[in-house]
């Protein structure tokens, strides 16, 4: 069993496992796959639960993420965002103080607020973190949703639009637990309507035994 560690916000380090799931199709058969979460004696109860969203550029993944954080936060649970992109991306300024002591060779540097902070680290040419080590860098929380991370072995559900014409990543992408489409198609694994995020947030809950 993968061990990693976090730490909590009262600076506490707090062991990162990687326990497994199982995955029960409707043929009566399983698959079990290692899902991450992180247990912690903090105030948020027993562990992080890491919940994947794939699919094809354009069917709405974003908008969906943005409406589980919704819903998950208003049953009075804490939601946290790790976001996987292909691209280089700055969200500093040239210029700025922080940019500068960035590009003399600072590793890290981070910026704090009256309202929030933020750490900005530089790879140089070390290799991108895993995504077991960034959820090992965030604050113990209840749920972790993932953007990206296809080959990742955490649970997922793949956002579908057939009107895109591109094929299902199921079930090539074994850790896909349920499909969210806006159309019906036809899977081994549950398919859930896009538009209803209520739905699918239900969804999400009980397949972390939440309720």
């Amino acid at each position: 069993m993968l061990a990693l560690y976090a730490r909590c916000t009262t600076g506490k380090r707090v062991r990162a496992l990687m326990p497994m799931w199982r995955l029960f199709l409707g043929d009566g058969t399983s698959r079990t796959r290692a899902l991450h979460t992180v247990r912690t004696d903090s105030a948020i109860g027993c562990c992080m639960k890491c919940l994947g969203f794939v699919g094809w550029s354009g069917v709405g993944k974003t908008t969906l993420i943005e409406q589980m954080v919704r819903e998950i936060v208003a049953k009075g649970l804490s939601v946290s965002l790790i976001k996987h992109t292909h691209h280089d991306f700055d969200l500093d300024r040239e210029g700025k103080d922080s940019y500068r002591y960035r590009a003399a060779g600072a590793t890290e540097v981070m910026l704090s607020g009256a309202q929030r902070w933020a750490l900005m680290r530089e790879h140089r040419d070390a290799p991108p973190d895993s995504l077991p080590e960034l959820l090992a860098r965030l604050t113990p929380c209840n749920f972790v949703l993932v953007e990206g991370f296809k080959t990742a072995d955490i649970p997922k559900i793949e956002v579908f639009r057939p009107s895109l014409g591109k094929p299902l990543l199921h079930p090539e992408c074994a850790s896909i637990v349920a499909i969210a489409s806006d159309e019906p198609v036809s899977a081994d694994v549950p398919v859930l309507p896009l538009n209803e995020s209520d739905r699918i947030a239900a969804f999400v809950l009980q397949f972390f035994h939440v309720i």
